[in-house]
């Protein structure tokens, strides 16, 4: 009866129905996994041939049957589906499983308008023969089907708009490394270019959004946070507003300092008229942010920075909280709120903390990043001068109404300022951290803009890609790969294009860069280590020293091939000051591991040669990013032993790496008794790491009498991560119960955890 069927080919052709075909290419998909059935996925596939059903309808259904199967018990369904996939996305592609040439697939995509044409230009068809001899493409038979399916959605070379694909994923890791490199000199490029290639088709480096969707076309942006400072006058809210367009649509996160804005009320053009305050403003700014969606990669979004101390504080916390109407709300940011050690010396105390517009108090604004006793001198100064506009409230009943919004959203954000300044690579006199970005890894200084081409305007930029902790067998390997990520990264610098000559400037000038890791849960598990214990400390403070030695020595290195950072005067590395010299010491208690590796020595070389780069290290969510090297991520326990994500594509079952082996080594989030054992680690990791953390806290409100967390829990948490030099938190997560799996990236539940739990420290 089949024989009668036939098939329509991708190219419209006709076929008689061929089932063993469908079967031999699930067993070919089959070869050398455990636990998986071929009979299982042809059972599952429930196909309803008829006569003309497309090749594309058959295939696409096989590779859903075998995504369904992905268990804890049969995790390898994970890589058959992959591979299903990969052959039908090179079908898409190519029109046939095997990829062409590399020299003939950039002529073509030059030719289209796809690449960028200096691929041509910069290598001549000789190298591109040689690159083509280093690519492996049977690596694409190494990721997950979670990992193909993002690569489909976001990170390959497509029309977004038809759903054609271009490429598959040898030719982006070999072209984002011929990119970067391409202005080595030709005696020693293509041997950066193979290394480079190598570490990241292998899945030892990771790479961001940015980066992978955009290196290799024409569109040259491709750093992951962009900062933006406004300043209090319409000309720098407009300037700041254009700046945030311009980036939102070039596939940035974008952090927002609006901290400067005067409150509600406040005089303008003496008396004249009255200031309408921050909302209108933050209004503006949200519409701007979402006008792009960023290519179709991801959406636009932003997290705006201001003081605890702001006049406006009490309606500037609750502009996500669902109560409310529009008129009062500005829901579709995040929020930072900025804290320093006053703030926290006034909740221990159980004092009063004193409300200001920064228009009205010369000086403190600058003061509270720059220098800690003086803003504490004039804050004191201005609580008793009678003269000027102010409101006091209880310490706590600020700091509760904080945790109370954070709790209820998840998304209302921490930075403590003061150790973004004490504890950084910038000297805070000359350039000082004013903000973090979307998701608080980043500090870098900034200036606000007076106009979109203002020049004394500073737009901090920062170049992202991480470790793979779980990919490393000895912390010396970091080193070479350590001079990869700096010397790739240093490039792009180069490579890309600014479309404000603000955001030019500052990053030329300062150079600065973010390499963080990803897969540390699988590294943890695999050293036999927990998060809560304290069994994790002395295996964290090695790795985090080795990963920061080894990049500071990398760009040192560069500093003597191409010179230290035009800004490097302005960092405290100039000075001879390191990391491991202004951390906070309350962390000593809590960990005694010695230093391993030879800082003095690096010390000399650094204020003998400089550094190529201002910062080199910053560590991020890495979400999407560590799906595709098949990674937990970033530094975050698993929720679950398979992370389920929503894509549009559907549901993306993913299981945590080596699962059969070390099921029973993971740490699950749900599992760990609290977050002490996890703040210590991050602090342990800020001690080396130069930027900061995307560090979040995680609440089990079953946990506790009543369903309800504490108050005096959550207050204890901020002092604890303060008290150890935590720079900035990200999350607040509370488990709603419903499952112990990963089901997107935001926080599990949004259920207010601690309603009117005010309590005393």
């Amino acid at each position: 009866m089949t024989q009668s069927l036939f098939v329509t080919k991708r190219d419209g052709r006709r076929e008689p129905l061929d089932l063993d075909k469908i079967h031999r290419v699930i067993t070919w998909a089959a070869e050398g996994l455990s636990n998986v059935s071929v009979s299982q996925v042809e059972l599952k596939s429930h196909i309803q041939f008829y006569d003309g059903i497309k090749t594309e309808d058959i295939h696409e259904t096989i590779i859903k049957a075998a995504a369904d199967l992905i268990s804890k018990d049969s995790p390898d369904y994970q890589y058959l589906a992959a591979r299903l996939a990969v052959f039908h996305l090179r079908k898409k592609a190519y029109g046939q499983f095997e990829p062409p040439h590399l020299y003939d697939q950039v002529v073509r995509m030059v030719e289209a308008k796809r690449y960028d044409a200096h691929i041509l230009a910069d290598y001549s068809r000789d190298e591109l023969e040689t690159l083509n001899s280093y690519i492996d493409h049977s690596r694409d038979l190494n990721f997950s089907y979670a990992a193909v399916k993002q690569l489909e959605g976001k990170y390959l070379v497509q029309n977004r708009v038809s759903g054609e694909i271009y490429e598959s994923a040898q030719f982006l890791y070999m072209l984002v490394a011929a990119c970067l490199f391409a202005n080595y000199p030709k005696a020693n490029r293509l041997d950066y270019v193979r290394r480079f290639y190598d570490a990241c088709s292998t899945f030892k480096l990771s790479l961001p959004t940015p980066i992978m969707s955009g290196v290799r076309t024409p569109t040259r942006q491709f750093s992951s946070c962009v900062l933006i400072e406004c300043g209090d006058s319409l000309d720098s809210i407009n300037a700041t507003s254009s700046a945030i367009v311009k980036y939102v649509s070039q596939r940035a996160g974008i952090g927002i300092n609006a901290g400067r804005i005067r409150a509600l009320g406040s005089p303008i053009r003496n008396g004249e008229a009255f200031h309408t305050g921050c909302i209108p403003f933050y209004k503006h700014f949200q519409t701007a942010v979402k006008s792009c969606s960023q290519g179709g990669v991801r959406g636009g979004a932003a997290t705006l920075f201001y003081p605890l101390w702001h006049l406006e504080v009490e309606s500037l916390l609750v502009l996500k909280n669902n109560r409310g109407v529009e008129e009062n709300r500005v829901r579709h940011l995040d929020y930072g709120v900025q804290f320093n050690r006053l703030m926290y010396t006034r909740l221990i105390k159980d004092d009063y903390i004193t409300l200001f517009s920064p228009s009205d108090v010369p000086g403190l604004y600058d003061a509270f990043f720059e220098d800690q006793e003086k803003f504490e001198q004039l804050y004191v100064k201005y609580e008793n001068d009678s003269s000027i506009r102010k409101k006091r409230l209880k310490a706590l009943e600020l700091f509760t109404l904080f945790m109370q919004e954070r709790a209820s959203t998840g998304r209302i954000y921490l930075q403590n300022v003061d150790h973004c300044n004490t504890h950084s690579p910038f000297n805070p006199k000359f350039a000082p951290v004013r903000q973090s970005n979307l998701c608080l890894e980043i500090a870098l200084p900034t200036k606000p803009l007076n106009d979109v081409n203002d020049p004394e305007g500073e737009i901090a930029l920062c170049t992202l890609s991480a470790f793979n902790l779980g990919a490393i067998d000895n912390l010396s390997e970091l080193e070479e790969l350590a001079e990869l990520a700096v010397r790739s990264l240093d490039s792009l610098l180069d490579y890309q294009d600014y479309p404000i000559p603000a955001a030019f400037h500052a990053s030329i000038n300062r150079r600065t860069l973010g390499v963080g890791v990803i897969n540390y849960a699988y590294y943890l598990a695999k050293n036999g280590v927990k998060y809560s214990d304290g069994s994790a400390n002395a295996l964290t403070h090695r790795t985090f020293e080795a990963m920061q030695y080894y990049l500071l020595k990398a760009s040192n290195k560069l500093a003597q091939e191409f010179g230290a950072c035009p800004k490097f005067n302005e960092t405290t590395y100039a000075e001879g000051i390191l990391p491991i010299d202004t951390y906070k010491k309350d962390l000593d208690k809590v960990c005694q591991e010695p230093l391993q590796l030879d800082w003095e020595q690096l010390r000399k070389d650094i204020t003998t040669h400089g550094l190529r780069n201002s910062t080199l290290s910053a560590l991020m969510p890495s979400e999407t990013s560590s799906q595709i090297s098949n990674a937990t991520n970033g530094i975050e326990p698993p929720r679950g032993h398979i992370s389920v994500k929503a894509s549009k594509d559907g549901i993306l079952k993913q299981v945590v790496p080596e699962y059969e082996r070390l099921k029973d080594k993971y740490e699950l989030l749900w599992d760990i008794p609290n977050n002490n054992g996890y703040l210590t680690l991050v602090a342990i990791m800020q001690k080396f790491v130069d930027q900061t953390i995307s560090a979040n806290t995680n609440y089990d409100p079953n946990k506790f009498d009543g369903g309800k967390v504490p108050m005096k829990l959550l207050l204890q948490d901020l002092l604890t991560a303060y008290k150890l030099g935590v720079k900035t938190m990200y999350y607040h997560n509370t488990r709603d119960g419903a499952s112990d799996v990963q089901d997107d990236i935001k926080p599990e539940a949004q259920g207010d955890g601690c309603a009117g739990g005010a309590c005393k420290i």
